[in-house]
């Protein structure tokens, strides 16, 4: 690869890092949450079960999806539920403005009613499907970035250029990662600039227009030119709009300190994640 796709592949990777960490943060949250109940012992056994279990789901789920992306139909489906999501999200965080709080985590979680006596798999199964919930918009926001990059030139795994592929596992990895490692962070950082929250899931919603327009652009529909969705122009601005949200949602944050604040959940993810 030349340095100018190295470029464009290194950028793609940096906003998905930036994307992970900001939707791994709110992910790690709930699950603290969800595991709260368990001993400590069991608790670190719960969180390293799920995410286990969400390592395997989204590498299984990456060569599957490999094979069914070049689908417009399932890019369709893609990009409607990134763009559902976004909106879901953002109509409940502006309307009602509620705090990610251990009664509303258990509220949408499966057995919550009795969660205090709820049994150790019982838990790890609840982590799991968590997961896999996370896992599915982790990948289709990697998927709608990387399938317009231009093509690596080292191969193919299914429908994806190598790429492309290597982009996205990444991707997903890093979330991971990030869940694991990294969330006290970016849990800090949402606490103290909460208009993040807000604006990554607008990013979610804008990749998934990104994803729109390139269904629209294939063979099979025509609707809109091929070389529109895969044209500088059209990278450019959707790169641009992309830096304005995630700028709008950092300057238009209210900055929140310990002092005004009631709960810390950065101290809760620690605490939940072993550290």
């Amino acid at each position: 690869m030349d340095w100018g796709l190295l470029l464009e592949y290194g950028w793609v990777l940096l906003v998905l890092v930036a994307l992970e960490g900001l939707l791994a943060a709110d992910n790690a949250l709930v699950l603290a949450i969800m595991v709260k109940h368990l001993p400590d012992e069991e608790r670190k056994k719960a969180l390293f079960y799920g995410l286990a279990g969400a390592f395997v789901f989204r590498f299984g789920s990456l060569f599957v999806i490999s094979y069914l992306v070049d689908i417009w139909q399932v890019q369709a489906i893609g990009a409607l539920y990134l763009l559902f999501i976004a909106g879901n999200h953002i109509f409940r965080k502006v309307l009602f403005a509620k705090p990610v709080t251990e009664e509303a985590a258990e509220s949408g979680s499966p057995g919550a009613v009795n969660k205090k006596k709820a049994s150790f798999w019982f838990t790890v199964f609840k982590v799991e499907v968590a997961d896999i919930a996370f896992a599915v918009d982790s990948i289709l926001a990697a998927v709608a970035l990387a399938v317009a990059l231009p093509p690596s030139g080292i191969g193919h795994i299914g429908g994806l250029d190598g790429g492309q592929f290597l982009v996205i596992f990444a991707g997903g990895f890093i979330g991971l990662v990030i869940m694991r490692f990294a969330a006290s962070f970016f849990v800090k950082l949402l606490h103290t600039r909460p208009g993040l929250e807000v604006a990554a899931f607008f990013i979610v919603g804008w990749v998934g227009i990104k994803l729109a327009v390139i269904t629209l652009a294939h063979p099979s529909l025509g609707v809109l030119s091929e070389d529109f969705a895969h044209s500088t122009w059209w990278k450019l601005t959707f790169y641009v709009v992309l830096i304005i949200i995630a700028a709008t949602g950092w300057f238009l944050s209210s900055v929140k300190t310990e002092e005004n604040v009631g709960e810390n959940p950065v101290k809760e993810v620690d605490k939940q994640l072993g550290k």
